[in-house]
């Protein structure tokens, strides 16, 4: 259970929107709305860390690619090939690893993790992270065709009626789709796909397939 408080949160998110466009705040807000409806299934007690770490998970997102780039390499972190040619994930490392620095009150390992995989996933992601990648791809300020059916797919099961078991699959198999929609669209892009997506992709196929 974290120790943030309302009045830390309402700081916070008042400090955030201080350095984003109209337009990225919004979204950052209704990444915070849907983190907090989905930590309500999933993680109760940990509803406040997942609200933080919605509102920094975009804090870096506006920056330039060469402003990532000298970031990273201020802070030595390693980029591969397909990293540097993949700039739409740029801001979750950034953001990371910026957290401490800026915002050290919420500079914790579970918070930093949820902002560090919430682009591409990873093999082994904990229950937190995967809640927060989740809710970047289908909160409501989200109406690309994906997004929509994702959200659908997710909430027209009503896993508010599921029991935890049966929750916690529903949960992987929407994963699943997300992952096979990204990996759809950067193959129709041309673009490269992060091996750490195909980790996460697969990692819970296997599970699957194994009936665990």
């Amino acid at each position: 259970m974290s120790n943030f408080t309302e009045t830390m949160l309402a700081e916070l998110r008042e400090g955030v929107r201080r350095t984003m466009s109209e337009k990225r705040f919004r979204h950052t807000a209704e990444v915070e709305r849907m983190a907090e409806r989905l930590g309500t299934l999933y993680v109760p007690d940990q509803i406040m860390m997942l609200r933080a770490a919605a509102l920094l998970h975009d804090m870096t997102k506006e920056y330039s690619p060469d402003h990532h780039l000298m970031i990273c390499a201020q802070k030595n972190i390693p980029l591969t090939k397909e990293d540097v040619y993949a700039p739409k994930t740029f801001h979750a490392r950034t953001a990371a690893v910026l957290i401490p620095e800026k915002y050290p009150a919420f500079a914790t390992e579970e918070l930093i993790g949820c902002v560090r995989w919430h682009t591409t996933g990873r093999r082994g992601m904990t229950l937190c992270e995967k809640l927060l990648y989740l809710a970047d791809y289908i909160d409501l300020s989200r109406t690309f065709e994906d997004c929509v059916r994702l959200r659908n797919y997710f909430f027209d099961a009503s896993p508010e009626t599921m029991t935890e078991k049966e929750r916690l699959s529903h949960l992987r198999d929407t994963l699943i789709l997300s992952f096979d929609m990204t990996v759809s669209a950067l193959l129709f892009e041309g673009a490269p796909i992060s091996p750490d997506t195909l980790d996460a992709r697969n990692e819970l196929v296997i599970e699957k397939k194994a009936g665990r």
